[in-house]
């Protein structure tokens, strides 16, 4: 299955993207390819425009990592929302739930969240490694299968 991969960074580059390339790597051990990757800055035009770029490219599922605080220059969360046809409180929760056994009440910044667009399934996550392996391995992983299916019933 095709991953569309983003990541939302004002300070990453290509060759310092660790998140992009652990993600990469996870949705190849996983058995799934990468549709389209990319790394944009934290604007919400640009994050518009990258997602466009990797659901053009086939991906069903998106993972958006990056931007989901609540400062100033956090915009990734409000540009995923604002697409979801369907949104899925269910992921936010869970990944806060388990997030505040890791991080304690600093789980509370979070604005992770998901929802379907088109045919795909967007998952906007924080930009820590920590944060991006934990929703990876626990939340979306575990899930890929049945979320698609579930959009193609």
């Amino acid at each position: 299955m095709g991953i569309g991969l983003v990541t939302v960074s004002d300070s990453r580059t290509d060759e310092t993207d660790v998140n992009g390339r652990w993600l990469a790597d996870a949705v190849a051990a996983a058995g799934h390819t990468v549709a389209a990757a990319r790394l944009v800055r934290d604007d919400p035009p640009a994050i518009e425009a990258a997602l466009d770029a990797v659901l053009a490219a086939g991906s069903r599922v998106v993972v958006v990592n990056g931007g989901t605080g609540i400062a100033r220059r956090d915009n990734s969360a409000d540009v995923v929302a604002r697409r979801f046809e369907k949104a899925l409180p269910g992921f936010g929760e869970l990944f806060r739930q388990l997030s505040f056994a890791a991080v304690g009440s600093a789980a509370m910044l979070s604005r992770a969240a998901a929802g379907t667009v088109g045919s795909a399934v967007v998952f906007a996550l924080p930009g820590s490694p920590q944060a991006v392996q934990l929703a990876w391995e626990r939340l979306i992983a575990p899930e890929i299968a049945h979320l698609v299916w579930e959009l193609d019933r």
